[in-house]
């Protein structure tokens, strides 16, 4: 499948941004599908040499909901497009493979770190450090995403098409691609080893000060 083919890149119109995902009401539905996210600002370290660009968004990430039922005969997960692309807007990095890979690639610029929290075992970026990803990502985020009924089987089509998506670690193809993300997470995963566990989960929002 090639760019020509992708089938959410063809209208600008039918990309959302972080106020209207999260809003009420939301456009976004309930239903299984695949989403695809756009940048008009590279995180650090990202080269989009090769990434699909229109009208100065780049293509740098795919995503489904569900994903596959599980082979072993547990239940099938019950997520939507809507509760998804949410959780990636205004979650926190231990429910959203996308907002920890941006926050560890963002965490110099933004002044955030990945920490260890609840029992240990999850990490975000506190608060405050969510709050910053919240806001990044709604002046540089947008999100295109299409219904389907087994949206596993278009995302592996995608990612194996040659389509360039470096923020796209599992199931990627090209190895090199991963290698920015890779590290990135590493170095922070790493260094939060390193800290007191926290109690801040990271959400829901609550700003300091009056």
């Amino acid at each position: 499948m090639g760019t020509a083919e992708f089938p959410l890149i063809r209208d600008r119109s039918q990309l959302f941004d972080r106020a209207a995902v999260v809003g009420t009401p939301s456009p976004v539905p309930r239903s299984p599908g695949l989403y695809a996210w756009f940048f008009d600002e590279a995180p650090p370290g990202i080269d989009l040499t090769g990434c699909y660009s229109a009208s100065g968004l780049s293509l740098l990430y795919i995503g489904i909901s569900p994903r596959e039922p599980p082979a072993n005969g547990k239940p099938a997960s019950r997520s939507t497009l809507r509760h998804r692309l949410r959780t990636h807007y205004a979650g926190n990095a231990e429910g959203s493979t996308l907002r920890k890979t941006l926050g560890c690639l963002l965490a110099d610029r933004l002044g955030i770190e990945l920490r260890r929290v609840g029992s240990g075992n999850r990490r975000t970026f506190t608060n405050r450090g969510e709050q910053e990803l919240d806001s990044w990502m709604g002046e540089h985020a947008l999100v295109a995403w299409m219904e389907t009924d087994r949206p596993w089987e278009l995302e592996l089509t995608i990612l194996r098409s040659g389509l360039r998506l470096p923020l796209n670690v599992r199931d990627n193809p090209s190895l090199e691609l991963t290698t920015v993300v890779q590290r990135a997470r590493r170095r922070w995963t790493e260094h939060s080893n390193g800290l007191p566990i926290l109690a801040d989960n990271g959400g829901p929002r609550r700003r300091s000060g009056p």
